[in-house]
């Protein structure tokens, strides 16, 4: 389980990401027609960024492989106002 945890002044939010989540969110940004979305709203900005295409069979082994490390520290700030993210396994 991915765990984001964020600190805002004088309040702390805990977020946990389940991994079916995560696959779910994986499946929904491999999708040609998101793709497409995507891209056709970063041209009506007049963006020359184009957002790549990415395969399924190369965002699977990564997410596999997330739960082999539980606990790993993947992001940790803070900023100067105080705020705090971090995301753990």
């Amino acid at each position: 389980m991915l765990k984001v945890r964020v600190k805002v002044k004088d309040r702390k939010f805990s977020i946990p990401v389940p991994y079916a989540v995560l696959n779910l969110a994986s499946l929904i940004i491999t999708s040609k027609r998101v793709n497409r979305f995507i891209n056709n709203a970063i041209e009506k900005d007049d963006s020359k960024f184009i957002f790549p295409e990415i395969d399924r069979k190369d965002l699977k082994p990564l997410l596999q492989g997330l739960s082999k490390y539980k606990g790993l520290v993947l992001v940790e700030t803070r900023l100067k106002d105080g705020t705090e993210v971090e995301v753990k396994l």
